[in-house]
């Protein structure tokens, strides 16, 4: 593999992966559950979408809580504290208040009394945002260790009898460690290579939620046009994959793991085989706990570095795409 130099950034500090960590509420919905809700089969949700299960907070239970409980899971893998964070950022859409921002609150259950911390919202992309804007923090070298987190409370967005929508979600919440190491600036560095972010706001009523403080004063419930989402994300996401390859010099057969947004099998398949990415590669979660949004990328990634096939030195494409439409990639060296 060529190990060209890639663009240059300042001491060419690179955004290293030292932990990461996930959470998901214990009560969960089958599919069989599913069938006493609404009016669908455990058959058509398991072969349209790959989806067997999801979970659901259990009341009083927010979005802050479990991306506390994965914080302290990948604080605990990075072998870190708390006081050696300098900044928490949570992607998520489901946020515990309109403000103050949830990472604040994880700040707090964490016993963090310096550095910053803000929220971040991307819908689905969400975690894959936050992943960029860290290591812009990091390879600035204003910072030198970042907690990022996917969390998400999706089941309080559902419109419970609405089949199409209800089958596919779940919460969650999943984090990782970054910091800051120096690397000589090639694709052989260990860390954050590429990261490339896009949106689209004309898509907004593809995949939305219909309400809001300065809409309707109401949280509202999500609505998708699922057909036109799924036709939309496959060329979405190959876009930013194509880019990622670009600006690296890497191919498809360089990845060792594609771990992409846990969505809908079919979306991840098609990602996948349009990319040339063998399935062998991919790391799929979306049947333990559906559609977690900004959540289901670190979840994937903590199933993978769990059961040993995420090792260190591994090439890790991550890509995403949600409401806005947002989408993004990354390629990480593990």
């Amino acid at each position: 593999m060529d190990t060209a130099r890639i663009t240059s950034r300042r001491e060419n500090w690179r955004s290293v992966v030292e932990g990461v960590g996930a959470y998901l509420p214990e009560k969960t919905l089958t599919n069989a559950d599913m069938e006493k809700l609404v009016d669908t089969t455990r058959e058509w949700i398991e072969q349209r979408t790959g989806i067997r299960e999801r979970h659901v907070a259990a009341e009083g239970e927010t979005t802050s809580m479990l991306a506390t409980r994965a914080a302290i899971a990948a604080l605990k893998a990075a072998g870190r504290t708390a006081d050696e964070i300098d900044l928490v950022i949570v992607a998520t859409s489901t946020p515990d208040y309109t403000f103050p921002a949830t990472a604040t609150q994880v700040q707090a259950a964490l016993g963090m009394t310096r550095g910053a911390a803000f929220d971040l919202q991307a819908v689905c992309s969400g975690f894959v945002y936050a992943v960029a804007v860290a290591d812009k923090f990091l390879t600035s070298g204003t910072h030198e260790r970042v907690l990022v987190i996917g969390a998400e409370t999706f089941s309080r967005l559902l419109d419970w009898s609405d089949r199409t929508t209800c089958v596919l979600f779940g919460d969650g919440a999943g984090a990782m460690v970054l910091a800051r190491q120096p690397g000589e600036g090639t694709i052989a560095d260990r860390g954050v290579l590429t990261t490339h972010l896009r949106s689209d706001g004309r898509h907004r009523q593809k995949l939305f939620v219909d309400g809001g403080p300065s809409t309707t004063g109401t949280v509202g419930h999500l609505r998708m046009a699922g057909r036109e989402v799924f036709r939309h994300a496959v060329g979405m996401v190959a876009d930013v994959m194509d880019d990622a390859f670009t600006a690296t010099g890497l191919t498809a057969n360089d990845l060792n793991w594609f771990v992409p947004h846990q969505a809908n099998e079919r979306i991840i398949d098609a990602s996948a085989e349009k990319m040339g990415i063998a399935q062998e590669k991919i790391i799929k979660t979306v049947s333990l706990h559906g559609n977690t949004s900004a959540a289901s990328i670190p979840l994937a990634l903590s199933v993978g570095v769990a059961d040993g096939r995420i090792k260190k030195g591994d090439l890790v494409m991550i890509e995403a795409m949600g409401g806005g439409f947002t989408w993004g990639s990354a390629v990480i060296r593990w």
